[in-house]
């Protein structure tokens, strides 16, 4: 039998986490559905800190909670908040996993770059990829073309999400997202083509969930993104040689390229990208 990868330590660590995160969401038969119908504005964080079951109960330390952003009122800037994030929570909970798979090796066994139509002396697959032991520096060997289509995907998604009605900071359900069938084929969200399937369950395995498991559901489902936050930075920071109790010492491959850039030199030839490389961002963008 042989000892778990540093890589699969940290995923069963990390996930153990997120476990406990799941476990303090409200039990069954709370009266959660009613409070969260009462409340607004900021009376609406401190019913849910106290569904959450968080430790320290609501807290705000940079009273954010009470402040009006782009004076549109405070219940906006509440609705505003709570969607972020959740979509924080969304997108680190994917990009935990997937640092995790990438650290072991996981990968498509295709091309992404060339195939069997294309130049083979060209060509580059998702194993090549793989090959590279970081994951931040595996991000910055995808080709140009990739990171474009992957920003042009989020584009079309964050256009559908905010031409929902009613708005997240208009009453809308903060962390709702619509039905991309919906809004495909000329409809209200102009995507040009057909969507067979939506992002949020695809394949209707939820939909005669009752209103009580669906607001359960999404509380474990902020408090697991909080943590996926903490544990995606966490592992990032681990990459770059910082100390990180209970991860630098799991032998985490080391990388070179900077993760806070969404571009890097191999995209130099996109426009503001080379300038934007000559800055150094350790001191604090002053031109090196």
């Amino acid at each position: 039998c042989r000892p778990p990868s540093p890589q699969m330590a940290a995923l069963s660590l990390s996930t153990s986490a997120l476990g406990l995160a799941h476990g303090v969401a409200p039990p069954r038969g709370s009266p959660s559905i009613s409070m969260m119908a009462k409340a607004t504005g900021k009376d609406t964080l401190i019913a849910l800190a106290e569904e959450q079951q968080i430790p320290m109960g609501f807290w705000d330390p940079l009273k954010l909670a009470d402040k009006d952003f782009w004076s549109e009122g405070n219940d906006a800037t509440v609705g505003w908040l709570r969607h972020a994030e959740i979509k924080h929570g969304r997108v680190a909970m994917a990009a935990f996993v997937g640092f995790c798979v990438q650290s072991n090796g996981i990968h498509f066994p295709w091309d992404i770059k060339g195939g069997i139509l294309g130049d083979a002396a060209t060509a580059l697959s998702y194993g090549d990829l793989s090959a590279i032991p970081a994951p931040v520096d595996q991000w910055a060997a995808v080709p140009t073309a990739g990171k474009l289509q992957i920003l042009g995907t989020i584009a079309v998604l964050e256009f559908v999400g905010e031409t929902m009605e009613p708005h997240y900071m208009r009453g809308g359900k903060p962390g709702f997202y619509p039905s991309l069938k919906d809004a495909a084929g000329g409809g209200k969200g102009n995507i040009p083509h057909p969507v067979p399937l939506d992002l949020y369950d695809p394949f209707g395995f939820f939909e005669g969930d009752s209103e009580e498991k669906k607001a359960r559901g999404r509380n474990v489902e902020i408090n697991n993104g909080r943590a996926a936050m903490l544990g995606i930075f966490g592992l990032i920071c681990a990459s770059k040689g910082l100390i990180v109790p209970g991860l630098d010492s799991l032998g985490i491959a080391q990388a070179t390229a900077e993760p806070m850039s969404y571009f890097g030199p191999n995209d130099a030839g996109l426009p503001f990208v080379e300038n934007m490389l000559k800055f150094d961002i350790a001191s604090f963008g002053q031109p090196q």
